[in-house]
């Protein structure tokens, strides 16, 4: 019963926000990746399925379980390394390298382990990384109007107004506007809407040496450092104490059990996680959880109906997601900031973690939230070791 009476409007379009801005901007590297391995457009559209499916019920249980946001979401990485590292793997063996990684995940994470090490990172550093990994996000409200400057600056200012005379609804008029902009400017494409069903299609796991070096060990390593590691800073440095280790092994124990339909990689989300997790969803962060709950319900509309929800989605113009995502995460994006140097310490290893993120550099196929950690604690250890 608390649920029912915690739910909002607010809360709920947040999660439809979160769902957007992860399908529209990394569905078509997934789409990339089945098809590098040799899926057929059943076994694509069966992708979909067990995604969705798999952020859905994460999203939801683990959200209601500890009754804090937890947004789980596929690993954009991963699917970017499978469309360059998987070339001459059959999809039965990838299947079979899918099974391993997710193997891996749960382990870490059950047994504690991935929980011990993060556990180790300051709070000002993991702050930076988020507002790092978040900084092109609010950039891009403004970028956006070099195209569409009407629809985009409608938006902000709309926005603005929304904050000063009813900031929990700020971000609905938001979006309600640009909706209703983008139509009367003929920039919504609902044409290609159609009601289809996605079937589960089961391929039989292989596994080959080259499928276990060259696929399961790449996937987990991303994962893990470019999804995972961000994830958990978003919901340390949102102020949430969510058990890390159980919900890392269940996302993983979920990833195993759909990686013959598809799910090649499950993780805990950090953009999106944001969203949720923001003043945006609830002025009261213990009801924030429902937005997480109302991401998930939108997760599992996308397995169910897949094609269609794309669609959907798809019909949106690229602008008006990147100014709804944008001002959605404004709020996350200055209190990463504030908390990353507010401890005037630890401030020059936090801003040197903010810019290495924010630059965007990746190595060896992981990318800069990572690199951005690993460059903030070797400046935090510099400056500081042997210091009382």
């Amino acid at each position: 019963m608390s649920f029912i009476k915690d739910i909002s409007l607010p809360a709920v379009i947040a999660g439809f926000v979160t769902v957007l801005v992860g399908f529209t901007s990394s569905a078509v590297i997934v789409f990339q990746a089945a098809s590098a391995i040799g899926a057929t457009p059943a076994q694509v559209a069966s992708w979909m399925w067990a995604l969705g499916l798999g952020m859905g019920l994460t999203c939801i249980l683990l959200s209601l379980r500890y009754r804090v946001p937890v947004v789980t979401a596929w690993s954009t990485p991963g699917a970017a390394m499978l469309i360059t590292g998987a070339a001459g793997v059959s999809i039965g063996e990838a299947t079979g390298a899918f099974l391993v990684s997710a193997a891996m995940i749960a382990l870490c994470g059950f047994s504690g382990w991935f929980e011990r090490m993060i556990n180790r990172i300051p709070v000002s550093i993991a702050s930076g990384m988020l507002a790092g990994v978040l900084l092109r996000f609010g950039l891009d409200v403004f970028a956006a109007m070099k195209t569409q400057f009407v629809l985009a600056f409608s938006m902000f200012i709309i926005y603005l107004i929304g904050r000063r005379l009813f900031p929990r609804y700020a971000v609905i008029a938001t979006l309600a506007l640009g909706i209703a902009i983008a139509a009367l400017k003929g920039l919504l494409h609902a044409d290609g809407i159609r009601l289809e069903f996605a079937q589960p299609v089961f391929v039989i796991p292989g596994l080959s040496f080259a499928a276990l070096i060259g696929v399961a060990l790449p996937l987990f390593v991303v994962t893990m450092a470019s999804q995972n590691v961000p994830g958990v800073a978003v919901i340390r440095a949102s102020g949430y104490a969510t058990p890390i280790s159980p919900v890392i092994g269940w996302t993983g124990a979920v990833n195993f059990l759909l990686a013959p339909f598809g799910a090649y990689a499950l993780n805990l989300a950090a953009i999106t996680a944001a969203i949720c997790m923001g003043r945006e969803a609830h002025d009261d962060p213990k009801r924030r959880y429902v937005a997480a709950v109302a991401a998930g319900f939108f997760y599992l509309l996308i397995g169910v109906f897949g094609a269609t929800v794309g669609a959907v989605f798809a019909a949106f113009p690229k602008e008006l997601v990147l100014v709804i995502a944008g001002l959605a995460l404004f709020g996350t994006i200055g209190n990463g900031l504030a908390s990353a140097l507010g401890n005037e310490r630890e401030r020059e290893a936090a801003l040197v973690t903010f810019l290495v993120t924010a630059s965007g550099v990746t190595l060896f196929g992981v990318g800069s939230a990572f690199w951005g950690l690993v460059a903030g604690v070797i400046a935090m250890m510099t400056l500081h070791a042997g210091k009382r």
